[in-house]
Parts: C-alpha cells; structure tokens; sequence
C-alpha cells in the first residue's frame, strides 16, 4: 500500500488548513492497534472517562507499546514528505466517542501546546495547569507551524461526529469562533475512512456533531513540529 502524490495533499492542506488522505493502515493494522487499546489499564489518572468520552492524554508515553504500530512506513512517509524531516512529535492524545454518544464540540481553534514546566516568556500566555500538566498559548509562529495527524480506527462520516472543519481560516490568525462571518465562510465535513488520516494544520476552525448512527469514532490524534522553544521551556511529550 504505497502512498502516491503526496504533493497533492501537501499543497491542499497548505491552502485550505487540512487534508483527508485514506489506506494509510491496512484492516489487519488497525486491528492490531485496537487489541492494544482494547487491553489497557484505564485507572491512570491520564486516562479520562465518561459516558460521552474516553479519552488517553499524553497517549503515546502512556502506551508506549502502541507506537511501532503507529509510525508504521506510510505515516513515517507522510510526516517525511508532507510535514518536513525535522518535525517530531509534541502531543498525542487518544478519543473513544462511545455509540451512544452526546458530545458535541463546538467550533474552536487548538491554541494551546503541551509544555514541561510553568515560565514567565514574553509572548506565551494565557496558562493553564491540570494535574501537574502545563499547557499554554505561544506565539502564533508555532502555532502556525504545527501539524496534527488524526488517525482513524472506524469509518467516520457527519453521522458520528466526523470533523466539520472552516477551510483555510487556519491563514487567519487567532479567529474567534463567535466571529464566523457565515456569508463569506464555508463549512466542511471530513469523511475519513477506517484506516485513514485526516491532516490539519492547529488554527484551523474545527468541532464536531453528536453521534446520531449507534457508531463508534475512535481516533489517535498527535501533533508534531519542528521548532524549539525558548529559554529553558521543552515540549512536555516530545519524541523524535
């Protein structure tokens, strides 16, 4: 299974913020990164729980087993090609949306990053600290250039909460949801299949809908950058 006109996508996610590709994990891939996950001690105080939500932060430092299976050759190619040969990874989270679930998240940018220790930059704020995890505003140059692979376990269309994303407000700075000028924006749903990726750069606008088709989205979403921060701030996961 090899992936061809990377180009394609690289240019579409520059442009409009995010890129769908589909068959970067074959069925047997997916399968082998579910027996994992279906296998996991789920008390941690990292791993959330909920009716509506489950959900693994720090995911790959939580399950370090799953990440042979994660950067198998097609996502090692996609970050290579797409992204850059010195981006690594700085945050990765898992999300289960139960069936029966009602979460529904509103349109918002990811403005914050993951962050080892709390420091006074000039630039970096507002701060938010949660069981000894810091996370922050920077500037928007990082921002700007980070990327996000959203891995897909299960078909995931508009009927299960599929992303619904406003193409290329990723160009637009910091964009406040309530501002969305509806006459000039558009809307988007990004289907993904099971096994595929949906790629998206942090500030483009995104939420999803509740679940209205009894189906499970589980997804593994990790960031990844190439900049380092100043001072004597790291990135809280980073993995190379």
């Amino acid at each position: 299974m090899g992936l061809k006109n990377l180009s394609l996508y690289k240019s579409h996610i520059e442009k409009y913020g995010f890129s769908v590709i589909n068959e970067v994990f074959s069925d047997e891939e997916v399968a082998q990164i579910t027996h994992v996950l279906d296998n996991i001690d789920t008390s941690k105080e990292n791993f959330r729980k909920s009716q509506d939500l489950f959900a693994i932060r720090q995911f790959l430092k939580e399950v370090p087993e799953i990440k042979d299976l994660i950067f198998n050759d097609n996502i090692r190619t996609i970050i290579n090609e797409i992204f850059g040969d010195q981006y690594f990874v700085v945050k990765s989270i898992y999300f289960d949306k139960p069936e029966t679930s009602n979460w529904y998240v509103a349109y918002h940018q990811d403005l914050t990053i993951s962050v080892d220790k709390k420091l006074e930059i000039s630039g970096f704020g507002p701060w938010t600290t949660k069981q000894n995890q810091f996370a922050v505003q920077p500037p928007l140059d990082i921002l700007e250039n980070i990327y996000t692979i959203r891995i897909h376990l299960d078909e995931t269309d508009e009927n299960n909460g599929a992303l619904k994303v406003v193409p290329k407000s990723h160009a637009k700075g910091i964009y406040r949801p309530e501002t969305i000028d509806w006459m000039v924006e558009t809307e988007e749903i990004c289907k993904v299949k099971k096994g595929g990726v949906m790629l998206m750069k942090p500030l483009t606008l995104h939420g999803s809908n509740r679940t209205t088709n009894g189906k499970k989205r589980r997804v593994i979403h990790i960031e990844f950058s190439d900049k380092e921060l100043p001072e004597a701030l790291q990135w809280a996961e980073r993995m190379n």
